[in-house]
């Protein structure tokens, strides 16, 4: 049976940490940016803690382990042990443990948050193509990670010797701007090899299965910033999902979403989880009305009237561009109804 297509965000008459019972919240552009918290952040995530909400921490960023994302979340005000943490490198270690015997070895482009995952499942990271690895895998390994680990993963990859990657996410925000992540990494060995890796992290199925297996929940939503890795790995696992406002989606991406990128809901920051979400109803002319503002999907652009919350607004205009969008993508101009909400 195929899934409904979404064409608005959800109403919920509860708060999201009382209608969940974890949540999966991505970090950097979510928690923090640039190592420091994100306004409301441990407030929020402190409030929803108290009323009995599991929160895990997902991140696609295989560089650092959990013991270490946790201390620095505790040093941020947001007290977190290390089995809290949830990692790519850890569902791609996982991953290479189901196709290769316990004990292998296997190539390390990245980092420590690598190495810790591989010796948890029983493998033994190596550092060179010479070093007969049974698999390759490529994380995220800073911005000192040297040009000749690429050639080492480029000759084993050219072997043969299968191909794992973290994530393949193409950037990743840093405290000065947007720099070049893991997939861009991947990208240089994809050239010099031809061949295409196996990857684990966000949106795809196993860094899920990884998160429901380490975290037990029933009922989780996931939180993040990105359409293309956690609004899409909610999509792939079937979960609910919230979209905050505080990393790299902006107003115009949102409206122009396919329908694996559609969030649940969608919210400024943190404190969307402590609060319920405005319905959005159907108007007259086939409008749709939130709060005080009414969107509608002319012939060539969006068209917003009214007054209110500017989140009000952004979830009306989601609704009347998912609308006429379908299956594909909303191609009408946005541009000035989002400029009325100061998006």
């Amino acid at each position: 049976m195929s899934r409904s297509v979404r064409t608005r965000p959800e109403g919920s008459g509860q708060a999201l940490s009382e209608a969940y019972d974890t949540a999966l919240l991505d970090l950097d552009g979510v928690v923090y940016a640039g190592g420091s918290a994100i306004a409301y952040a441990v407030e929020s995530l402190a409030e929803a803690r108290a009323g009995g909400m599991r929160l895990a921490y997902v991140t696609n960023n295989a560089l650092r382990t959990p013991d270490t994302v946790a201390a620095h979340l505790t040093e941020l005000g947001i007290p977190t042990g290390a089995d809290d943490v949830i990692t790519s490198a850890q569902a791609v270690a996982r991953l290479i443990s189901e196709q290769v015997p316990q004990g292998a070895r296997v190539l390390v482009i990245g980092g420590e948050g690598l190495r810790v995952a591989l010796r948890e499942r029983g493998l033994v990271p190596v550092e060179s193509a010479d070093d007969d690895p049974a698999a390759v895998v490529q994380g995220f390994g800073g911005p000192e990670l040297p040009w000749g680990r690429f050639a080492e993963a480029s000759y084993a990859v050219a072997r043969g010797v299968p191909w794992f990657a973290s994530n393949t996410d193409l950037t990743i925000p840093s405290g000065r701007g947007i720099a070049p992540g893991n997939g861009a990494a991947v990208e240089v060995v994809r050239i010099a090899t031809g061949a295409e890796p196996q990857v684990a992290g966000k949106p795809l199925p196993p860094m899920h299965r990884e998160t429901i297996l380490r975290t037990g929940a029933k009922r989780p939503l996931v939180v993040g910033d990105r359409l293309d890795t956690d609004i899409e790995g909610a999509f792939n696992g079937d979960v609910d999902s919230l979209l905050v406002l505080t990393g790299v989606t902006d107003g115009a991406q949102l409206l122009a979403a396919p329908p694996q990128h559609r969030p649940t809901y969608v919210d400024a920051d943190l404190r969307g989880m402590l609060s319920g979400q405005s319905d959005i109803d159907a108007a007259g002319d086939g409008g749709f009305r939130c709060g005080g503002w009414t969107a509608t999907a002319g012939a060539e652009v969006l068209e917003l009237e009214g007054d209110g919350e500017a989140l009000d607004g952004l979830r009306a205009l989601c609704a009347a561009a998912w609308t006429a969008a379908g299956e594909g993508v909303c191609e009408l101009d946005g541009g000035k109804a989002l400029a009325k909400l100061g998006l």
